[in-house]
């Protein structure tokens, strides 16, 4: 069974049920300095979970593509990723245990045609603050689960809230005990899949990481909030918060415990055979990692994010750069061609072009190292972006090793730097909401308009940042402008200065801005209401301010600078003078 008709399965289960199907939040979520990445489908439902009203009602399902960083040293493994589609269901404060439970063995039993007696399952033993889940563990009795595959376990294997165990919760966060769905893919003992791994120190049980058993599905109960004094409290209704990975689901509905032989992972898999002339079986962790993180990478382009220094930007740089230096593993000379052949997004190329180059430049500089140490580690990953990994294999070459304490030590240097400078980052790329920030972000919107006037409407925002100085922003664009066309776009946006136009912004329904002729090219990233800002006749768009109330104020606009930072991503730099 592949992978579009499971999910496409249980949407319309849950539907049956009386769900709405919602859409999913974006991967990278604008205006949202909390988190980089979507790593949950209840992120966007926390007001609601917390007794907030949903538009849609109480009973919403959906398939939300996520990215959890966390997972990314665990690659390798038969079940790890950094990214993957969860499957959920939610209740605000409808149906309870005695629903869920009975529902999702309903639909892994007899929709997907998991046999019964290969599911084991995991219920909260409980602490003195919060009882036994023993109202569970009757319903899965009541199922059919027998006694024996039901397992309790504390809260760190059987409480979900998304800063960890009730100890380590903020206050005002939310979270309940959980009921866990395992996959038996070794019931018989015949393929005896745990004895590849080394952690014996207990008997195998589902939760115990040892390949015979994969998690399905997990049913959270979420009806407990952190007081300020630490104690937790119920929340004024009961939810239930489902997640089941979508690739692991898979893995069990084949019957096979690696989810890299799924339909979603086996073409690129192919691909890397074929590039490299290895086999999977000899090089399995390898090539998952290249998988995972090429899969990952292209997501994130897909969201519009490009290799950079900062933030998300970091951050697929580092999957890529990741990814290639695990196909250098493989096969030392892998051709810009190639990498085509494993994934299509321009940005992602360009990435693995840069850095083929600085790897080149980087194995020189080796050479004049005498010792390889913590610090020049750090030195080869701040300087050529050399992943710990890779500098470790150059240093046994040399009979050598890698102090990685020390390594840590200063990698956190560089990121409590990297925090401080950043220190008070507001939404949307703004510095801060100062008058010089204001201005300058209000001329990216003037900026926008006159690209898309000059060079032709393919332009669309791809990403910005604003500091007191000066504006930077990227753009949709085949090649860097000419003199002329900097010059036409500077004076377009002049004019408009000079004509004094009036700001101003009117609260609609993304459809209704849209439908206006609004500019918004990050749709599925806003909320249920907009704010439409409109720079006299020149400009509509949707965003979020702020905003100065006329034109007039901003001085004049110059383009001091333009890079290209992807093969079809132009970057702008501007500033303002009085």
């Amino acid at each position: 069974m592949k992978s579009t008709e499971i999910r496409e399965k249980y949407l319309k289960f849950f539907e049956k049920l009386g769900h709405v199907r919602i859409d999913p939040s974006p991967l990278v979520l604008e205006n949202d300095p909390t988190t980089l990445f979507t790593s949950s489908g209840m992120q966007q439902l926390v007001p609601y979970l917390k007794g907030g009203p949903h538009p849609k009602g109480k009973r919403l399902v959906n398939s939300q593509p996520s990215l959890r960083l966390q997972d990314i040293e665990e690659v390798g493994d038969n079940r790890h990723t950094t990214f993957f589609e969860m499957l959920g269901n939610w209740s605000l404060g409808d149906y309870f245990k005695k629903e869920q439970l009975p529902w999702i063995w309903e639909f892994f039993t007899k929709e997907l045609g998991l046999p019964a007696d290969r599911l084991w399952v995991s219920v909260f033993e409980g602490t003195k603050e919060v009882p036994k889940d023993t109202e569970s563990i009757e319903i899965w009795k009541k199922i059919g689960v027998s006694q024996e595959r039901i397992f309790e376990y504390g809260v760190g294997k059987n409480w979900w809230s998304r800063s960890g165990t009730p100890e380590d919760m903020p206050k005002g966060e939310i979270g309940g005990p959980d009921s866990e769905i395992f996959y038996d893919f070794d019931p018989d003992g015949e393929l005896k899949i745990h004895e590849n791994y080394s952690d014996r120190a207990r008997p195998c049980h589902p939760s115990c990481e040892c390949g015979r058993f994969l998690e399905i599905g997990n049913s959270v109960f979420i009806q407990y909030q952190k007081n300020k004094d630490g104690t937790l409290s119920e929340l004024p209704q009961k939810n239930v918060d489902f997640g089941g990975g979508l690739e692991r689901i898979a893995a069990a509905v084949n019957n096979d415990p690696d989810i890299f032989q799924i339909d979603i992972y086996k073409p690129i898999v192919s691909e890397i055979e074929k590039i490299t002339g290895k086999s999977y079986e000899e090089e399995e962790s390898t090539m998952r990692i290249v998988a995972d993180h090429l899969r990952a990478a292209s997501a994130l382009a897909t969201n519009g994010i490009v290799p950079d220094n900062k933030l998300q930007g970091y951050v697929m740089r580092r999957l890529v750069r990741r990814a290639v230096v695990k196909m250098r593993n493989l096969k030392s000379e892998i051709s810009d061609e190639d990498f085509r052949k494993l994934i299509r997004e321009d940005a992602v190329v360009d990435e693995v072009e840069r850095f083929k180059k600085t790897l080149e430049n980087g194995l020189k500089e080796v050479e004049k190292i005498e010792k390889i140490n913590g610090k020049t580690a750090f030195f080869l990953y701040e300087t050529y972006g050399f992943p710990v990994e890779l500098t470790e294999e150059i240093a046994k070459e040399k009979g050598q090793s890698i102090d990685k304490k020390e390594f840590k030590t200063e990698f956190e240097k560089h990121k409590e730097l990297s925090r401080t400078a950043s220190a008070g980052m507001f939404k949307g790329g703004l510095a801060d909401h100062s008058t010089e920030v204001t201005k300058l972000h209000t001329a990216t919107h003037l900026l926008h308009a006159a690209l898309r006037k000059i060079l032709g409407e393919h332009v669309s925002q791809k990403g910005s940042n604003i500091t007191v100085e000066r504006l930077r922003f990227d753009f949709s664009h085949p090649q860097r402008l000419s003199e002329v066309e900097v010059k036409k776009v500077e004076d377009l946006v002049n004019e408009q200065i000079s004509a004094d136009l009036p700001v101003s912004y009117e609260t609609k329904t993304l459809d209704e801005a849209i439908a206006e002729g609004a500019l918004q090219f990050f749709g599925e990233r806003y909320g249920e209401k907009v704010k439409v800002y409109k720079i006299g006749p020149f400009s509509r768009e949707v965003c979020g301010g702020p905003h100065v109330s006329r034109t007039g104020e901003l001085g004049r606009a110059r383009i001091i600078k333009q890079e290209k930072v992807g093969a079809q991503v132009v970057r702008l730099y501007a500033v303002l003078e009085s």
